[in-house]
């Protein structure tokens, strides 16, 4: 069977490329041993692509395809140089190659204004073209292109500006393009490109969080913790304010962790909160007290705990507590009928070696109290030389007799004893406090000194023994001795005593100048 002369194109009668693709139109013959083809265009505008012709079919192909290719092609077969056939395509073109490009300023600032740029590159036919664009499910902004008489792609630009807030944070930004044409069947016909806002905002609503509260406990610990709002984070510097109105710089952390508070942390803090993007600072104040029982500060005394006697001293304490301490400073022993001080300081102009001895300070709040102890050392010379003999009754020949010298200073004093001789020259006799003479004779008669002696000085004290006789008959005394002492310094007349204890002795036959004169100095 002979089949008949037949021909089609593929695709046939209307095929939809986007321009940039490539396209291939292809003209068949059946039933033809030698077909002869041509292609054309209507009003023969040039076909703008490659013509190959193979034995049974014809191609025309258009890579790539563009603008001047939007036609209807017509092909024409010859067959075996008789029979004449024709067919025709028309081709139909869009361009929808590319997601739309977003652009939003990187550096947003909540509350001015802000402008989003949307571009839709190489779009046609652009007067199909419709825009959106939304914040979330939100339209901001729609745009149509049905006026646009553009003949070739275009990249098309939609521009809007609006005041971007802080709570836009993190919400999309979409640029939805779309290319609705009837009768062109093609995907997608819709595109679209997001991006997350970020708006710089603040520092704003910026507040101190205290932690345990405003008012520690002295020794607790406190954590101020600086809370702001500000995008990009903001940078925190915390510093406090000082007397005469000087700032103390801290850190830079929005906490400041302070793990055990004194009383001298208490004070105005500052959260100075800066955006370096928006340029913006804010600042946040709190006033922490700190409470607690007293803390002695100090005690001390000017100009040294060792002094010497005549010096002017003070002697000061100070506490500090929330509320403000009770304070006391006074001498713990009352010697010298010194009596408590009700003050913070004690002032004893030209000390005196009783004023020496522990001094203490009490600090009381309602939380409590709390104590604290100097010495004051007074160092003088010797004073207060006594010398005590015992027994102090009329002592007899043979029997014993016990001096002893006592005397204050700082340092304590060093005690000798020395006996006048009878050329008036001194003789040490002893380096200990007591001197003890037994068996007690007439070379033991005489003048006795007590020396008291240390680095300040010295004081002499002095006591005389003397031999005094009981006339029982005339021819005949029997020995007594008497003790007579004075000081050094004093000078008494020895003739007069002598004749005062004849004149005793007369009356009462005997007499014990001990017991008379009360031998203590």
């Amino acid at each position: 069977v002979v089949k008949s002369f037949e021909m089609e194109i593929i695709p046939a009668e209307r095929i939809v490329a986007q321009i940039g693709d490539t396209l291939i139109l292809t003209c068949n013959t059946t039933g033809c041993a030698s077909p002869s083809f041509s292609w054309r265009t209507h009003l023969d505008n040039p076909l703008g692509g490659k013509v190959s012709n193979h034995r049974t079919y014809s191609t025309l192909t258009m890579n790539p395809v563009s603008i001047v290719n939007s036609h209807s092609y017509l092909c024409s077969v010859i067959c075996d140089g008789k029979e004449r056939k024709e067919k025709h395509v028309k081709v139909e073109l869009y361009s929808f190659h590319s997601d739309p490009i977003i652009e939003i300023s990187p550096s947003l600032v909540a509350g001015e204004p802000a402008t989003v740029i949307c571009k839709i590159p190489d779009v046609y036919p652009s007067n199909h073209l419709e825009v959106l664009l939304k914040k979330d499910e939100h339209v901001l902004h729609e745009k149509d292109f049905s006026e646009d008489d553009s003949t070739n792609t275009e990249t098309k630009i939609v521009t809007y500006t609006f005041h971007p807030l802080a709570e836009d944070i993190g919400k999309e930004i979409a640029c939805v393009a779309r290319l609705p044409i009837a009768d062109m069947d093609f995907e997608p016909k819709e595109r679209t490109s997001s991006q997350k806002l970020n708006a710089n905002f603040g520092p704003e609503n910026t507040v101190i969080i205290a932690s345990p509260g405003n008012s520690p406990m002295e020794g607790n610990s406190l954590n101020l913790t600086c809370v702001t709002q500000s995008n990009p984070v903001a940078q925190i510097v915390w510093s406090k304010y000082l007397a005469e109105e000087s700032i103390q710089h801290l850190i830079k952390n929005n906490v400041l962790s302070i793990p055990h508070v004194h009383f001298n942390d208490s004070g105005l803090y500052i959260c100075e909160v800066i955006n370096l993007v928006t340029n913006k600072t804010e600042k946040a104040t709190v006033d922490i007290t700190i409470q607690g029982a007293p803390v002695i500060t100090k005690l001390s005394i000017e100009p040294s705990a060792t002094v010497q006697e005549g010096e002017n001293v003070s002697i000061q304490c100070s506490a500090e507590s929330n509320p403000p301490p009770k304070v006391i400073l006074r001498r713990k022993s009352d010697n010298a009928d010194m009596g408590p001080y009700s003050a913070r300081s004690i002032l004893l102009p030209s000390v005196m070696f009783q004023h020496g001895g522990n001094y203490e300070c009490v600090a009381e709040n309602k939380f409590g109290k709390s104590k604290s102890e100097i010495t004051l050392t007074v160092k003088c010379g010797p004073k207060n030389t006594k010398i005590t003999v015992t027994p102090s009754a009329a002592l007899k020949e043979g029997e014993t007799v016990t001096m002893t010298c006592t005397s204050s200073g700082n340092p304590a004093p060093v005690i000798s004893w020395k006996k006048k001789k009878a050329t008036g020259e001194s003789e040490k006799i002893s380096k200990n406090a007591t001197l003890t003479i037994q068996n007690l004779k007439t070379e033991d008669l005489g003048l006795y000194e007590c020396e008291a002696y240390n680095q300040f000085g010295k004081e002499e004290k002095a006591v005389k023994l003397y031999v005094q006789g009981l006339l029982e008959e005339p021819d005949q005394m029997i020995p007594f001795i008497i003790a007579f002492s004075a000081v050094a310094a004093v000078a008494v007349p020895a003739a007069a005593i002598l004749i005062y204890v004849s004149r005793q002795a007369k009356i009462n036959g005997s007499y014990s100048l001990v017991k008379a004169l009360r031998l203590k100095v």
